[in-house]
């Protein structure tokens, strides 16, 4: 295990889908940001949730994702609804 799993919500799995898609460390993760991580996360493995997407925002924050802040909660699952339906156009 490496130093993303030392951050909250972070296990072995998502640490190793987030080296998958070349982020590493933790500054990486803050730097290419939760959105953009699950993003690259649902190209390779199109059964990412949306508690995924929520616990690398936790992460990020340092916290576990259920104790995010509700207009964060709300904002994240616009961008996922978002990002699902684009991609079954995608599909189409």
């Amino acid at each position: 295990m490496g130093e993303l799993s030392k951050l909250p919500n972070i296990a072995a799995k998502l640490e190793a889908q987030l080296a998958d898609v070349g982020i590493t460390t933790v500054q990486e993760l803050k730097d290419v940001g939760s959105c953009e991580a699950w993003r690259r996360i649902l190209a390779r493995d199109p059964s990412a949730c949306f508690m995924r997407l929520a616990a690398l925002e936790g992460a990020i924050q340092g916290l576990r994702w259920h104790h995010l802040d509700d207009e964060i909660k709300r904002s994240l699952k616009a961008f996922y609804t978002a990002s699902r339906a684009e991609m079954d156009i995608t599909k189409s």
